[in-house]
């Protein structure tokens, strides 16, 4: 079983900043990506940010604001969010898919963070 485990939440007022992180721990191989997904109310969950290797992919909303980062010897992923809006109110939802055996891969997801950027 992997668990996946986010801190960093909260409340902020607009055009501040947050730094979201989520620790991967259980039996596994190896993770494959990390990444940040995030659901508003009313509203489906969306992808904010997603590192694979060496790459990176961001929802146009968030480009130059929001950076992922990943520490593969702690196994955590990072989101940091600058100028921050109160439409990026949401609960954030850390996501990974990991090698649970050779050749064989499970997708997993932490139980959210809420971010509220409010005056």
């Amino acid at each position: 079983q992997v668990q996946l485990v986010e801190s960093g939440g909260g409340l902020v007022q607009p055009g501040g900043s947050l730094r979201l992180s989520c620790a991967a721990s259980g039996r596994f191989f190896t993770i494959n990506r990390m990444g940040w997904y995030r659901q508003a109310p009313g509203k489906q969950r969306e992808l904010v940010a997603i590192t694979s290797g060496d790459s990176t992919n961001y929802a146009d909303s968030v480009k130059g604001r929001f950076t992922i980062s990943r520490d593969k010897a702690k196994k955590t992923v990072y989101l940091q969010m600058n100028s921050l809006k109160p439409e990026n109110t949401a609960v954030y939802y850390c996501n990974s898919e990991v090698a649970v055996w050779v050749g064989s891969y499970q997708v997993y997801w932490g139980q959210g963070t809420q971010v509220t950027v409010s005056s």
